[in-house]
């Protein structure tokens, strides 16, 4: 995901026309966790009504950028493990587990990685950052997201750096090297449109060539980035259930529902759009049938998580609320957007309410 950009917020206390909102984590609690994306104000308790509101609602987190390879290994030689270090503490202080995100992702690399030629460095690099992440969080973070987006729209393997110098098993080795460094910890592959069906029978291949291999791989996220109106209901049960035929966890790990106009799907950062007025035509507040669709199109994906939360583990927002949404940002800079089931107040929406009835 895009790097987040915090705007000025005028946060109302955990309530709602006088009532103590309902908790996600808690009405869910014998379902599947519930989590959120976490940036640093959050980490560091900037706002503490926002933290009280993060601990009321979730009970796991993922950080949205710090453990990037770009952030955490800067320099060749150099790990920035303050933030990291934080964010488990954040995690331990209010019961709220974390999971790693991401060892192995093409994008927001470290410089240095760029100006790499010889396949012998970019092993190293690949082999030294796994093993000294992995290993200083073993035991700290639940689960990691090992490998991110490795896979194009028709299952094929993205053309990576990774993919370059170290060829097609470039996957499996990581998630042979992140095992070896936390062998308690969870390890998932984690990918956007991974639902749709070329998409998905690329990762069913990749999962079984790791399988065949003899490496441990627990299980797959479906990052959720969708649009309102057009859920792919049909293709996320179907993944579930294939996903899960392979023995393997299912956890919807980046969920939003998109409510602007996008002439694509999924989450491809490098792509971009024009801004106009066409692009942000809701500046002062989304539209009833818009509201009331983005909240139906809610329910409908939590009724299908429910039937299936015998293989569902996580369900993970992209951010906890509007005001906080990447998408504010990608792939228009400065629209205003209302993904989420929290407003920029931290007011349940309609969505939030048709969420938790089912329960």
């Amino acid at each position: 995901m895009a790097a987040l950009f915090l705007t000025g917020l005028s946060l109302l206390p955990d309530t709602a026309f006088g009532q103590e909102i309902p908790s996600l984590k808690d009405t869910f609690r014998n379902d599947f966790g519930i989590g959120t994306a976490l940036n640093m104000a959050q980490i560091e308790e900037k706002d503490p009504q926002m933290t009280a509101f993060i601990v009321r609602q979730f009970n796991m987190a993922t950080p949205e950028n710090i453990m990037k390879s770009g952030l955490i290994h800067p320099k060749w030689d150099t790990y920035a493990f303050e933030p990291a270090d934080k964010l488990v503490e954040f995690g331990k202080k209010h019961n709220i587990r974390i999971n790693g995100h991401t060892l192995i992702w093409h994008s927001q690399l470290p410089p240095f990685v760029r100006g790499i030629q010889s396949r012998d460095s970019v092993r190293a690099f690949f082999t030294n950052h796994i093993k000294t992440v992995a290993g200083r969080y073993a035991g700290k973070v639940f689960s990691w997201d090992v490998v991110n987006e490795a896979l194009n729209e028709d299952g094929t393997m993205r053309k990576t750096v990774f993919l370059q110098h170290l060829g097609e098993d470039y996957v499996t080795e990581a998630f042979r090297l992140t095992q070896q460094a936390a062998p308690n910890t969870e390890l998932y592959y984690n990918d956007y449109n991974n639902e749709q069906p070329a998409k998905r029978a690329g990762c069913i291949a990749l999962v079984k060539k790791i399988q065949a291999a003899g490496v441990r791989i627990d299980g797959v996220g479906i990052q959720g980035h969708w649009h309102v109106g057009r859920v792919p209901l049909k293709d996320i049960e179907e993944s579930i259930l294939q996903y899960a035929a392979l023995g393997l966890k299912v956890m919807i790990t980046e969920l939003d529902i998109e409510v602007l106009p996008r002439n694509f799907q999924g989450a491809e950062v490098s792509r971009q759009m024009a801004a106009n007025a066409e692009s942000n035509p809701y500046p002062d507040g989304l539209p009833d049938a818009v509201q009331q669709q983005l909240a139906a199109d809610y329910q409908a994906l939590f009724r299908l998580f429910l039937k299936h939360k015998d293989k569902i583990t996580r369900v993970t927002f992209w951010g906890v609320n509007d005001g906080l949404s990447w998408l504010n940002n990608w792939p228009v800079r400065g629209r205003t957007n209302y993904p989420l089931l929290f407003d920029r107040k931290n007011q349940p929406k309609p969505a939030f309410y048709k969420v938790v009835s089912l329960k």
